[in-house]
């Protein structure tokens, strides 16, 4: 980060006026309680006992011997208690808000990891919850939409432009824009204005520091390779944080290629992207006509954003990682893969970083280390896969 609020020259706070003084305030309480021991005792508190953290380290035995070459590890986030991943994120954010004083909560989901997770907390302290999700992609996860109502969320389905994730985001600003002074945006991914990317990236940094620990207490050593499938980014930013200033290990981000690289065939913002504004920050993005974000696709609702967090960005534009994307062909080749190979099944979005692995790790030497995110459960997408695959 060059200077607050950046990483190189992405990044910023580019939004309306009317925002502004809730984003200082964020910012405010993020810096005050960001080194403060008793906050951080809190956020791992529950991180364990409701999260179920730390989550395991798991050597893909089976799937090593499939694909040869390099030792072949996944994070498991998808046992992490209901929103996968995304729990991480909303537990910190959730402090903050009490901090704050607020008594709302309002997000923004694409396949609905985000929402169930955001819901759950808002449960478990006490707030009222209104999440936005995309009208197409709440048919695609009528399980997800369920659960966020179960656990007391009001669920808003957007019916406007494309009806997926990037819409969402844009319904989600609007509402906290009317309910700024007791209401806490609770932003699911690296993206938007800071100091979201910030923050997000420092509560998801928990996958990161415990992947690098348990690896060096496995196999001796840090890995050779780190793999994540990126829509927004949080997942992987979570991941690669704790190896970034590690220039030996590489860095592989996986997006969705969906139906082919025809633009709105795809949500591939790193490999097929341009830098812009987009949602308060200057990074990376789909452009469409008049520079608005174009239409994307992809077999998974979570990496189906046009645009992508501004380190992730910066990480792009420095070489420091490489971008890569896998089609939904690929996508569910992997999830089946993994449920046959290992017993294990995983998100179509983790199925991409997944998919990945067909290339990388027969490229790899026996020796070398592999450790892909498995940043979701696949439960919640078997409907979808049983309809594409006749399984």
């Amino acid at each position: 980060m060059t200077k607050i609020g950046f990483y190189g020259e992405f990044g910023g706070q580019h939004v309306d006026e009317a925002l502004k003084p809730s984003l200082e305030e964020l910012t405010e309480f993020y810096y005050k309680y960001k080194d403060d021991s008793d906050f951080y005792k809190e956020f791992e508190y529950h991180l364990h006992t409701f999260g179920g953290r730390p989550t395991p380290l798991y050597y893909a035995k089976n799937l090593t011997e499939k694909l040869g070459g390099g030792k072949i590890f996944l994070k498991r986030e998808d046992l992490n208690h209901l929103g996968a991943h995304k729990l991480n994120n909303t537990i910190g954010q959730i402090l903050l808000a009490q901090k704050m004083g607020k008594q709302e909560i309002v997000a923004e989901t694409g396949a609905g990891q985000h929402g169930v997770a955001t819901a759950a907390v808002s449960a478990k302290f006490g707030f009222n919850c209104t999440i936005f999700m995309g009208a197409l992609d709440a048919k695609k996860q009528p399980l997800n939409v369920f659960r966020m109502e179960l656990l007391g969320a009001k669920v808003i389905k957007v019916e406007s432009g494309n009806q997926t994730l990037n819409d969402a985001v844009n319904e989600a600003l609007s509402y906290w824009v009317e309910n700024l002074e007791n209401t806490h945006y609770l932003l699911g991914s690296c993206v938007g204005p800071h100091p979201y990317p910030t923050i997000v990236r420092d509560y998801q940094s928990v996958i990161g520091r415990e992947a690098k620990v348990q690896i060096n207490e496995l196999e001796g050593k840090n890995p050779d390779h780190i793999v994540a499938c990126v829509g927004g980014g949080s997942n992987a930013i979570g991941l690669f944080s704790a190896f970034i200033d590690n220039s030996e290990v590489k860095i592989h981000g996986v997006e969705a290629g969906g139906k082919s690289l025809t633009k709105g065939d795809h949500a591939a913002t790193l490999t097929q992207g341009e830098p812009g504004m987009l949602h308060g920050a200057y990074t990376y993005y789909l452009k469409g006509e008049g520079d608005a974000p174009h239409d994307t696709h992809s077999i998974s609702s979570g990496l189906d954003y046009p645009g992508v967090g501004p380190e992730h960005s910066h990480l792009k534009a420095s070489g420091r990682a490489s971008y890569v994307a896998v089609t939904d062909q690929e996508a569910l080749e992997a999830y089946r893969d993994l449920a046959f190979c290992e017993g294990i099944v995983p998100a179509l979005e983790s199925s991409h970083a997944l998919a990945y692995l067909n290339k990388l790790a027969p490229n790899t030497d026996k020796d070398e280390l592999i450790i892909v995110n498995l940043s979701g459960r696949g439960d919640k997408d078997v409907e979808a896969v049983a309809k594409h695959t006749g399984l």
